[in-house]
């Protein structure tokens, strides 16, 4: 991906130490919650296979440190039905009962624990977005790709899909410039009590989170808007 220079620092507030710091942290929690989760993620796939068939997971390349494309895993939570046209239907109209289930819990998000031992991806980070919004962001917003993305992040125990793009981008830049350990500690304790909670899952008005088109008033970052209800990403809809 071009278009976007990183002169600032990259990774953690701390520097080498900081990385090194919150790596092992990474792959220490990561390779637990492997051990102990694969149980939970073989009944998942299962859930998955019977009720939407194969492939298991959804597949696709979002943008990771400094702007490099990584590939992402998700269980699958919607269908890939089509209208007369061919185009996908809504994500309220793909979007299965179980999958609701597993999205409600974050289950769909599991895969991406290999992602974080591969070192691609961080237990706690700006979550990983579409490449094609890239070029949409204004350069404080393309600050949230000086870190690895993460499975969770501050925006996502902040309001998560309640939560505006300008708004979700601006915590993320802020977690960019106030990292520490005990903040990740914090974020990771504070994801889990909104997984119990299952708030903010829902934008207003959508299944998931609508598309980001760019911000308003900054030149060059606005795209035309997609139909209303119509998902951000072919086969899954995005948050």
């Amino acid at each position: 991906m071009t278009g976007r220079g990183f002169d600032r620092e990259i990774g953690p507030r701390g520097g080498a130490a900081g990385s090194r710091l919150k790596r092992a942290g990474d792959v220490v929690v990561s390779g637990l919650a492997v051990l102990v989760l694969t149980p939970v993620a073989l009944v998942v796939v299962a859930a998955v296979v019977a009720s939407l068939g194969l492939p298991i997971f959804f597949s696709d390349e979002r943008v990771g440190l400094a702007g490099s494309p990584i590939a992402i895993r998700k269980l699958r939570t919607m269908t890939n039905e089509k209208d007369d046209r061919g185009e996908f239907l809504s994500d309220a109209q793909r979007l299965s009962l179980v999958g609701r289930f597993i999205r409600a819990l974050s289950l769909d998000e599991l895969p991406q624990l290999v992602s974080v031992l591969r070192g691609e991806m961080s237990l706690v980070g700006p979550r990983p977005l579409p490449t094609r919004y890239f070029e949409r962001y204004s350069p404080e917003q393309a600050r949230r790709h000086e870190v690895k993305p993460g499975i969770t992040g501050l925006a996502q125990v902040s309001g998560r899909n309640l939560l505006s793009w300008d708004e979700k981008f601006a915590l993320d830049v802020w977690y960019v410039d106030n990292w520490s350990l005990w903040l990740d500690v914090k974020i990771l304790f504070r994801t889990l009590w909104q997984v119990m909670k299952r708030t903010g899952i829902q934008a207003d008005g959508e299944a998931t989170m609508a598309e980001f088109l760019g911000t308003a008033g900054v030149s060059g970052t606005q795209v035309v808007a997609r139909p209303a209800g119509q998902s951000d990403r072919a086969g899954q809809g995005g948050r």
